[in-house]
């Protein structure tokens, strides 16, 4: 099996479970790099996410399955179908939640050439701010991938900036996050549209609207971030 077929069927078995391949690249020789399955130094990393809401059904489904009492689901449920195709390639899985904690999002712009939007989160040029990664593959040999072509970063043609705008309390400014800000806000009673329908700054984003999370989904997430 050659190498070109081995990325694709790692991306077919992970598109059969609402996943998708996001790149990944070659460590330059000398890095220091994590681990692969045997313990030795790694010496690529393919990228393992999603677009838009094709993981939702899969993870209900495996969800229902589960004590409803269980901690960190859905990231219980990516660590499980990762590692699983982890498994079948001889590839070492890792999360971006795993300590001490890896540079997914560095990682991520190398792969794939993406930059962060205002809100922080990497701004594609299909999905917009639709977009995650749940984890990743390592291997001890090296991959053959195509280097990123110059990508459009989208926020540089926004001039509204309707994603700094939206937001009530005004949480994502120049200075950052304001995380605490953002949580007394979505805990209190006036922060019943974010808990039901997600973040206003990220859904006020024009680009990649086809791909926004259904509000099941958005307010699972918003959910987890708040502890409510």
């Amino acid at each position: 099996m050659t190498l070109e077929r081995s990325t694709e069927d790692i991306a077919a078995a992970l598109a059969a479970l609402g996943l998708m391949l996001r790149g990944g690249f070659n460590f330059a020789g000398g890095e220091e790099t994590p681990s692969g399955l045997s313990g030795a130094a790694a010496r690529s990393v393919l990228l393992v996410g999603q677009a838009g809401a094709a993981p939702w059904p899969h993870f209900l489904r495996w969800r229902q399955r589960q004590s409803q009492t269980i901690a960190d689901p859905l990231d219980t449920w990516s660590r499980e179908m990762i590692g699983a195709v982890a498994k079948k390639f001889g590839a070492r899985a890792v999360s971006p939640s795993d300590t001490p904690y890896l540079p997914f999002q560095q990682w991520a712009m190398q792969a794939e050439g993406l930059k962060p939007s205002p809100l922080g989160i990497l701004m594609h040029p299909q999905y917009g701010l639709w977009h995650a990664y749940r984890g990743a593959l390592l291997f001890e040999d090296e991959i053959g991938l195509p280097e990123p072509g110059d990508v459009i970063h989208l926020c540089d043609a926004c001039l509204e900036k309707p994603c700094l705008k939206s937001c009530p309390v005004d949480a994502y400014s120049a200075d950052g996050f304001a995380h605490k800000t953002c949580l007394a806000h979505v805990r209190g009673d006036n922060g019943a549209p974010c808990r039901t329908g997600g973040c206003l700054d990220r859904n006020a984003c024009p680009y990649g609207a086809a791909y926004r999370y259904p509000p099941q989904a958005q307010a699972f997430h918003m959910a987890a971030l708040a502890g409510v």
